[in-house]
């Protein structure tokens, strides 16, 4: 992998934990435990190999329509997730944006993010973006509704304003869009802003996921000739 030319912002949908859970014989709940700890991995690598920007679609705006246990085993997993790595991102160089709607969570999944957001705001050497309760067509919804909200007249709306009130404001958009568990579609993640992003697709499920496949969609990525409508 050249390290020369690596993509600014690379977004995963973390795809697969229940069924690589299944297929082991475990308890959905346990593959997510497992995609967690490939979570870290990922981080880790981002760190060493000079990645600044990484979205992770954590938990969609549509999950909670899974079952009432699910949903509860998964805050309870990503609460221990944020008490658990706090510090830790905030020693790293680490800074936590959230993407998503903070107020349906429960009350201590936000206290803990509170405080990660809080502790790791000025920190520049990786940008994590966790997608927490996040869709692509709610967050332009939301945009929208900030900018009408300020009475700004529709001759002034141009794609800047409307960027400059999504969730990524300030960032790049990604370069690299990578889907794991062998799905090949969007499924409402980022819909502004992966208009020009190369799509990856790995058969892989989540949890099995390892830093070499990562660095293997970023040899893909960098063998692409990107030419944004040119």
């Amino acid at each position: 992998m050249a390290k020369q030319n690596l993509p600014q912002h690379i977004a995963i949908i973390l795809d697969g934990n229940r069924r690589w859970a299944r297929e082991k014989g475990m308890p959905t709940v346990r593959g997510h435990e497992y995609g967690a700890k490939t979570l870290d991995k990922i981080v880790e690598h981002c760190l060493k190999v000079g990645i600044k920007h990484l979205t992770v679609y954590v938990f969609s705006t549509e999950n909670w329509k899974r079952t009432k246990f699910e949903v509860n085993a998964l805050m309870v997993l990503l609460e221990k997730y944020l008490k658990d790595k706090g510090s830790e991102m905030a020693e790293q160089g680490i800074r936590l944006t959230l993407f998503g709607e903070k107020s349906r969570l429960p009350k201590t999944v936000q206290g803990e993010l509170n405080k990660i957001l809080k502790q790791t705001k000025s920190n520049k050497k990786l940008h994590l973006n966790l997608a927490l309760n996040y869709g692509g067509r709610s967050e332009i919804t939301e945009a929208v509704k900030k900018i009408n909200s300020k009475k700004i007249s529709s001759s002034k709306i141009t794609e800047k304003l409307i960027a400059d009130n999504l969730y990524s404001v300030g960032q790049p958009d990604p370069d690299l869009v990578i889907r794991t568990g062998g799905e090949m579609r969007l499924s409402n993640f980022l819909l502004w802003q992966v208009a020009y992003s190369e799509l990856y697709f790995i058969k892989k499920y989540w949890p099995a996921f390892t830093p070499r496949d990562l660095d293997r969609a970023i040899e893909e990525w960098q063998r692409r000739q990107r030419r944004f409508g040119k």
